[in-house]
């Protein structure tokens, strides 16, 4: 079974400062998403105005157990979440078929 990758671009909202949405996102990856089972490593890319987040999990359930999670958001997951503009938000799902 192959792993899989939590592809997700978004842009920030207007005059949101980068070094508190970094920490915020380093801090949500610690106390949230590393949590999740299957979760493998995360990644921050940049180009330009458009941030991409890759996620690596085990698996292709695990990817998809973690984003459909039923639990109320945390805390520390709704603070990274009011960095980033809902509109430019884009999020897909694929398997690694040559790693």
């Amino acid at each position: 079974m192959s792993n899989a990758i939590w592809f997700i671009s978004y842009k920030l909202v207007d005059g949101a400062d980068v070094a508190e949405f970094l920490a915020a996102s380093e801090n949500c990856n610690a106390q949230v998403l590393s949590k999740k089972p299957g979760f493998i490593s995360w990644k921050v890319l940049r180009h330009g105005d458009t941030w991409v987040d890759l996620v690596t999990w085990k698996t292709m359930e695990d990817a998809i157990n973690a984003e459909s999670d039923d639990s109320t958001p945390d805390p520390v997951a709704l603070n990274f979440y009011s960095f980033i503009d809902p509109s430019s938000l884009k999020s897909q799902v694929f398997s690694i078929e040559k790693d």
